[in-house]
């Protein structure tokens, strides 16, 4: 189970990846890759957790691994569905009633909690952007609502 609220960046991004390359695994790394390069420009290291996809902070070091971003995928005859979940400013209080995504030796966190500060989430959606055109190399157009 996950959640998905306010203050988090939800992306379902819908690609054929027969157009990319047929690999789910590589798919996962790359969205991680994409949050991992965003929380690099607050000066957080984000990182991977063997065995458990998505964004964590601390996933290799003393204490608590935190996880700011979760990604679930679905594809089917290589288009992709569903996505990712990332915490800017989410009320963490939401995860306390549930074990998100199964684990439950694990925190969520956001980017606000780690950084002890507000962050514009037009800035976040901005970077997030960015580094998905780049790790996909493609080029992202917006839509006319937005």
């Amino acid at each position: 189970m996950t959640f998905h609220g306010p203050g988090q960046l939800v992306g379902y991004p819908i690609l054929d990846l027969e157009r990319f390359y047929t690999d789910i695994g590589r798919y996962l790394r790359n969205l991680e890759e994409v949050g991992i390069r965003v929380l690099a420009d607050y000066g957080i290291v984000g990182g991977r957790s063997a065995g458990a996809t998505g964004v964590w902070i601390g996933p290799d070091g003393k204490g608590k691994a935190r996880k700011i971003c979760a990604i679930g995928v679905r594809c089917s005859r290589w288009v992709t569905m569903h996505g990712f979940a990332f915490n800017v400013s989410t009320d963490l209080s939401w995860f306390g009633d549930i074990i998100p995504c199964g684990i439950a030796d694990k925190e969520a966190t956001s980017l606000e909690k780690e950084l002890g500060r507000k962050v514009d989430f037009e800035e976040v959606k901005e970077k997030w952007r960015r580094y998905f055109a780049e790790v996909f190399e493609v080029e992202l157009v917006r839509s006319l609502s937005e």
